[in-house]
């Protein structure tokens, strides 16, 4: 037992289980022979193994554990192609030792879980096929590893070697190489040198351009390093004072491309994280809607104008599109990216305060990308009051979208289609995109 543990602690303590289902989080749920429940990392549906306790005691709910030893192993289990990942080790992928087609599966099932325990819908009640589709160029053999991540988030120990952050630890892992980095982010050789006084570092490899990026935020009172990577590089610092982000030096912004138009995306802003994503998502969303030459819609949580872009190309001239983001610099991005077009108009604010204020009451198209906690009631309901024709979800978290899809549900509005994306190979993260239309009412 860990030395500052309470009495009632079973950190440290195992247990000889069989492995049940999949759950939303990047683990499996398994009961020990006195019924309590454990939510196993690195196991997979079916096994037996033993499992080591690594969260919780004698009152908890349910414990935290890894499994140590397979004693039974899966036909979908291989050896784990990154040699940080397994129990204790980097926290950053959740599947490494599954099959790739595998991984997919349990992602359905998740997705499937919380449609049906959240919303109260099956598969077919949401227009959803149940599969999860890989991005192009991701369908690899397994022991093979997609380098998808454009932008990752490095944290930096006390020794000042960069590393991933332990599961659900402040502890850092030290690598040498991440195997699920962009090949653009690998290519800066952030792991290779040490990062004195720094806290963490975030490197981005626009996937639109040749641009490369560090944010580095520095430990209190530290001075920053002299940045000198393996490729040109702009350097951008996080303030202690007031978590704003500054240029050093180089380009405050990153060039990224989707549907045919470059965007500007500032100060290490948000932006899809896998390079085929920006893609993927506008083309489900616009197939979904299938905007007409003159309707009006709302791009909500717009960020820097991905989906305020594309539908504004297809609206046509005499058609309007209002996007509402909170972040100033996001809404100074996406006023720059759209500039070319007078039916655009930006508006900065929470979603659930700025679109009362436009005094908008109808409204044909409506896409929103909020964030991982979801849109709320309060928002759905705003929205269902508009009478949109067709709305899309993109949803970073099933749970979310399921929770918000039966505030829908209860505002007149169901699911037409949903498609699921694997764009997080190796995490338990998947994408969808919902599409809803009014429901009809009897005559």
């Amino acid at each position: 037992m860990p030395k500052n543990a309470p009495e009632s602690s079973l950190v440290g303590e195992e247990y000889e289980v069989e492995v049940g289902p999949v759950a939303h989080g990047g683990h499996c749920i398994a009961r020990t022979e006195e019924g309590r429940v454990l939510f196993v990392r690195h196991a997979l549906p079916g096994e037996r193994v033993v499992a080591r306790v690594t969260e919780g005691d004698e009152t908890s709910r349910f414990l935290r554990a890894d499994a140590v030893t397979v004693l039974d192993a899966s036909k979908d289990r291989i050896e784990a192609p990154c040699p940080y990942a397994g129990p204790g080790r980097c926290g950053g992928c959740d599947w490494q030792h599954a099959k790739p087609g595998a991984q997919r599966r349990l992602k359905g099932e998740v997705v499937a879980e919380q449609l049906r325990r959240l919303a109260g819908l099956t598969p077919e009640e949401a227009g959803w096929d149940g599969t999860v589709v890989p991005a192009e160029g991701d369908k690899l053999p397994a022991g093979e590893v997609p380098q998808w991540r454009t932008r990752v988030q490095y944290a930096v120990d006390a020794s000042g070697r960069a590393g991933l952050r332990r599961h659900r630890s402040h502890e850092v892992e030290p690598i040498d190489h991440c195997m699920i980095a962009a090949e653009g982010v690998s290519e800066l050789g952030v792991e290779k040198r040490q990062w004195p006084g720094m806290a963490s570092v975030e490197a981005i490899a626009a996937s639109g351009s040749q641009d490369r990026q560090v944010v580095l935020t520095p430990r209190p009172g530290a001075r920053l390093p002299l940045v000198e990577l393996d490729k040109p590089v702009s350097v951008l610092r996080v303030e202690e004072k007031d978590g704003g982000v500054h240029r050093v030096h180089g380009r405050p912004f990153v060039r990224e491309r989707a549907d045919d138009r470059t965007y500007r995306v500032g100060n290490g802003g948000f932006w899809q994280v896998h390079p085929k994503a920006a893609d993927t998502l506008v083309r489900a969303v616009m197939q979904g809607l299938l905007p007409r030459k003159g309707d009006t819609a709302l791009d909500l949580y717009c960020g820097a104008g991905l989906f305020a872009g594309a539908l504004a190309d297809r609206v046509g001239d005499k058609g309007a599109v209002l996007g509402i983001e909170s972040g100033k610099r996001a809404v100074e991005d996406a006023r720059h990216n759209l500039q070319g077009f007078d039916r655009v108009r930006i508006e900065q604010g929470k979603v659930d305060q700025a679109l009362p204020r436009t005094g908008i009451t109808e409204v044909d198209l409506i896409v929103l990308d909020p964030p991982r906690a979801g849109a709320g009631k309060q928002v759905v309901r705003h929205l269902a009051a508009l009478g949109a024709r067709r709305i899309a979800y993109v949803a970073c978290d099933p749970a979310a979208l399921a929770r918000d899809l039966a505030y829908f549900r209860e505002a007149g509005y169901k699911p037409r289609t949903l498609r699921a994306f694997d764009l997080f190979p190796m995490t338990h993260h998947v994408e969808c995109v919902a599409i809803l239309e009014p429901v009809k009412k009897d005559a």
